[in-house]
């Protein structure tokens, strides 16, 4: 462990750049426990933040991946001992703690999640922040009385990681899922997945000025934000909910207090990076259990080490869907 590669962000005259460079465990940030890295995966996340298409890092330098899986190697916490196989997604990691593109991460150990049994590390990072937020969002939908007799399911951002793995939990789950999309090419992928309908961006009327219009949706998991998360408010049937995590549209929301006042309809914030450990934990026993996608290799692409910065270009350009892991071969021992 004496020196180890890390893929290291940099600010350069007001530039972002990404660049492998040699590391020594002080030069990381502190916590108490140091994971020997088996995976990591590319997140869209990861992807604005290495390349400085989004202002993600919030100090330089930093390590990328604000996913890691692999064993501990290191830990003054006697919650966990060397050889236990654990995970870390989100809190600060890649943002403004280094995170997991290295093969050794440390963290503060109140952000480690043990491996649930029936998972592997492989699978832990084939899910990752993406897979994690995907459950998250159903399970807050739930809570919410979200069932599959309650009606149909919308899922946008439906090629990307969480909503292609959204489509496939909730078809398991008995839901009648519609995926809508950007990408006329991607119907068949998204039927494989488990959709049973197809909504094309192209044929909305995202702009309309009506306060409340058809209702059609039981609940709705939604990635995009700005005027497609608006669209959603007026068209979520009678005490549907929204599920809301991210912003690929834009970050305003334009609508009227109409959808909530006289149809119930309930907005929920999803915030993964920040989630309780309780809750954090229960999710992830979801996932390894009920929530697990059958078939989850059909959707995921490995990347050496090496190779990861050729992926965060493939990400942001819409050259990539489903999942992305990373793969460390020299942490595996």
């Amino acid at each position: 462990m004496s020196r180890f590669r890390a893929f290291r962000i940099y600010e350069v005259e007001g530039r972002v750049v990404g660049r492998f460079v040699e590391l020594g465990l002080d030069d990381l940030d502190p916590g108490e426990v140091v994971i020997r890295t088996h995976y990591s995966s590319v997140n869209y996340k990861d992807a604005l933040a290495a390349t400085g298409a989004g202002r993600i890092i919030r100090r330089y330098p930093c390590v990328g991946g604000i996913d890691v899986a692999g064993e501990v190697e290191v830990s003054a916490d006697a919650r966990f001992r060397p050889g236990d196989e654990v995970l870390v997604t989100g809190y600060d990691m890649g943002v403004a703690h280094d995170g997991g593109y290295a093969e050794y991460v440390r963290v503060p150990a109140n952000w480690v999640v043990p491996l649930p049994v029936n998972l592997s590390l492989f699978d832990a990072m084939a899910l990752g922040t993406a897979g994690f937020t995907a459950a998250l969002a159903i399970h807050r939908l739930e809570q919410n009385e979200l069932s599959p007799d309650k009606g149909k399911v919308l899922v946008t951002g439906a090629s990307g990681g969480v909503g292609s793995l959204a489509i496939m939990m909730l078809a398991q789950l008995g839901y009648h899922v519609v995926a809508l999309t950007g990408k006329a090419e991607q119907q068949d992928y998204l039927k494989a997945l488990g959709a049973r309908e197809i909504l094309l961006r192209s044929t909305l009327e995202l702009d309309s000025q009506r306060p409340l219009e058809k209702a059609q949706w039981a609940g709705a998991l939604d990635a995009v934000g700005g005027n497609v998360l608006a669209w959603l408010t007026r068209t979520v049937q009678q005490d549907g909910a929204i599920a809301s995590y991210g912003n690929a549209a834009g970050i305003e929301l334009h609508t009227t207090v109409f959808p909530f006042i006289l149809r119930g309809v309930k907005l929920l914030g999803v915030d993964s990076a920040a989630t309780q450990m309780s809750l954090r934990k229960q999710v992830w026993q979801r996932l390894a259990g009920a929530l697990y996608p059958q078939g989850l290799e059909r959707i995921v692409q490995t990347v050496p080490f090496d190779a990861l910065p050729g992926a965060f270009g493939k990400m942001l350009h819409g050259g990539a869907h489903g999942r992305t892991v990373v793969d460390f071969p020299a942490g595996k021992k």
